[in-house]
């Protein structure tokens, strides 16, 4: 006669009344978690988004192009001409060149790199050595400045790669060139301040002229936002000197 033996499995996640029991007591170890698959979110058909700003901010140029004869734009007047705003908008961004950083070059490059910069572009040149703490403070000023103002080139320089023998003790030394000329220069950390910080680099240069932009704005414009910045920083620090020296004396 057959021996049957049969082994009842429940479902899948499924608990008895006796396991639960078993698990208050420890006997069991905790119930794993019931499988439950990741909801079905439908992804959004193009066609069916609304045409408004926002579809339009959307696009790149390539999409801003392709969608000109778009059937959803036939009949509204804002968008088509919102449309070849931010065209317009793009291609003259595409123009203006960006940096975003400090540039390092050899003597050999500075007639192509600094003198024959194009004429729109403004150029700040560091002197320095590595070694000298006052030209590692102006380095970092600059490299924030940079990342700020893309559409100024910042380069660096060894100074005796620049002019030989120059002194060291005239580093760092800051230049500033338009058009192939000299603007401005600055020997010597002081120059900028007591504290060297961004924000007192970027007064003392735009004292030489329209020499930070950002790439956004008109020079002009660039250059009034950033003495509203400086301003601005330095009334904050004023108060917070004020406040620090008040919280000293109440000691």
């Amino acid at each position: 006669m057959a021996d049957y033996h049969f082994v009842y499995k429940d479902l899948e996640g499924a608990s008895t009344q006796w396991d639960d029991i078993q698990r208050k007591l420890g006997n069991l170890p905790p119930k794993p978690p019931t499988f439950k698959p990741p909801s079905f979110t439908a992804a959004e058909d193009e066609d069916t988004k609304p045409r408004d700003k926002a579809w339009i901010d959307d696009k790149t140029e390539e999409e801003l192009e392709d969608v000109e004869d778009d059937p959803g734009l036939d009949d509204d007047r804002f968008l088509q001409e919102y449309r070849k705003k931010r065209l317009a908008e793009m291609r003259e961004a595409a123009k203006i060149r960006r940096y975003g950083l400090v540039i390092p070059i050899s003597g050999s490059d500075f007639v192509r790199e600094v003198s024959q910069a194009p004429e729109d572009v403004w150029v700040v040149v560091i002197l320095y050595k590595d070694g000298y703490p006052e030209c590692g403070v102006l380095l970092q000023c600059l490299e924030e400045l940079a990342t700020r103002y893309p559409a100024t080139k910042f380069v660096k320089i060894i100074s005796t790669d620049c002019i030989p023998n120059y002194p060291d003790r005239n580093l760092p030394t800051l230049l500033v060139y338009n058009n192939g000329s000299v603007k401005a220069n600055y020997v010597g950390l002081h120059r900028f301040g007591r504290r060297c910080t961004p924000e007192g680099v970027a007064l003392v240069l735009c004292q030489s002229g329209t020499v930070l932009n950002d790439g956004h704005s008109g020079n002009e414009s660039s250059r009034k936002a950033v003495l509203d910045g400086v301003r601005q920083k330095l009334i904050e620090t004023v108060v917070r000197d004020h406040e620090d020296d008040d919280g000293s004396s109440s000691d």
